[in-house]
């Protein structure tokens, strides 16, 4: 009989949840099988069988469980049940034994053995995570079509029809639902950013259209040529790198008495997921392309999408942007992700009036918001370092150039 324990998600978890089964007590399981989702404080990770065998499930959902306690048992000695083999070699056996004969009666058979789920059943893990977001049907691609859960991610992802989120029920009901480890994580550290921060917004406005313009122009040959699609995520991304290097404060943190300035720019990237706000990090920034930089946060919130980003990729950051514009946000004043100093907002892309050479013309302008700590970063350099962000956005050029105008750097001034 092997004991499954909770192994440690990372350097500081003692503790971890469980989020939920994805196996019931009898359930025969195969080594390396994800039996089940575990919150820590940081993330949400799978937990796969150690063996092959029948399990037995010494916790509950939502039970609280200390690193290396049991947490089920799998007997290993146990035989294979029968109705657990896998049907695949037995058809491919069959059809090569008996080739010519009338099948009529065998292939009548075998679809009906086959159809274990009604149609457009969700598992439970899809049931779940569609009551948690408001979801009463989903198109299923699992056998027989099942709902699977990478369905209801893809739903989410792609949006709703309609007729598929359940609407007001016209009753004074109440449900008290029990908030995960992460989600009350990140709620203490919110709380504790306000009480201890002193946490001032400064805003600016960044006009589009050079941007808009080089991706209307090179977006497909990006695509054909580095194999990725070309966003705003990366200038924005390659234009605080920039920044950083000018104004160093914004790219520090305060440990203890200390200023710790960081020669480096490790950018997280607050992507949204099925359990909340995550923010992987991409490292190095600075020394990355646009192409690199675009493929690298796909690669990122894809994990965190899955619920498959690990902690080491969410850990270490030392300055954040957040892009509420995806969700329709004009204007907002983002929360410092600790221990970090400043986070950039991202906000959504309005064409507005603006006076250009004595001239009203529209543009597309997006707003954007500096939150800062004004313990270790001045309101001079706070508004020097967006304003250097939105020079550098306003002309994309410069970021080849270290922020220096082109025409300079050839004649070497």
């Amino acid at each position: 009989m092997l004991e499954m324990k909770v192994p440690s998600p990372g350097e500081s978890i003692s503790e971890v949840e469980i989020a939920e089964w994805l196996v019931e007590t009898g359930d025969w399981v195969e080594k390396d099988q994800a039996i089940a989702e575990v919150d820590s404080d940081k993330a949400t990770l799978e937990l796969p069988a150690e063996e092959s065998g029948i399990i037995t499930l010494k916790a509950e959902e939502g039970d609280a469980v200390a690193v290396g306690a049991v947490v089920c048992l799998i007997d290993t000695d146990a035989k294979r049940p029968a109705g657990s083999e896998k049907p695949k070699a037995e058809v491919v056996e069959k059809k090569e034994e008996a080739p010519a004969p009338n099948p009529n009666p065998v292939k009548a058979a075998e679809p009906a053995k086959k159809e274990t789920y009604a149609k457009d059943v969700p598992s439970v893990s899809a049931r779940k995570m569609m009551d948690e977001n408001g979801i009463s049907k989903v198109q299923g691609t699992g056998p027989d079509g099942r709902v699977l859960k990478q369905d209801v991610i893809a739903a989410m992802a792609s949006g709703f029809a309609a007729d598929t989120v359940s609407g007001w029920g016209g009753t004074r009901d109440k449900e008290a639902v029990k908030m995960s480890m992460l989600r009350r994580k990140v709620a203490e550290r919110l709380v504790a950013v306000k009480n201890e921060t002193a946490m001032l917004t400064t805003f600016n406005e960044v006009d589009m259209k050079p941007i808009m313009d080089i991706r209307a122009k090179y977006k497909v040959k990006f695509k054909e040529t580095l194999g990725t699609s070309l966003g705003f995520m990366s200038f924005f991304t390659k234009a605080v790198t920039e920044a950083l290097n000018h104004f160093p404060a914004v790219n520090g943190m305060i440990d203890g008495k200390e200023m710790i300035l960081h020669n480096y720019a490790d950018i997280g990237i607050a992507v949204s997921s099925p359990k909340g706000l995550m923010v992987p990090v991409v490292r190095n920034a600075e020394t990355m392309t646009l192409a690199q930089i675009e493929a690298e946060i796909k690669r990122l919130a894809i994990k965190a999408r899955d619920g498959k980003i690990s902690i080491d990729e969410m850990q270490g950051g030392t300055f954040t942007i957040t892009n509420g514009g995806v969700f329709g946000s004009m204007l907002s004043t983002p929360i410092i992700n600790p221990p970090q100093s400043a986070i950039l907002g991202m906000h959504n892309i309005v064409e507005r009036a603006m006076v250009v050479d004595g001239e009203i013309v529209v543009r597309p302008i997006m707003y954007v918001a500096l939150s800062y700590d004004h313990r270790i970063i001045d309101g001079k350099e706070s508004v020097g370092f967006l304003v250097k962000v939105k020079e550098m956005l306003e002309n994309p050029e410069k970021m080849l150039f270290s922020g220096k105008d082109p025409v300079e750097v050839l004649l070497g001034l």
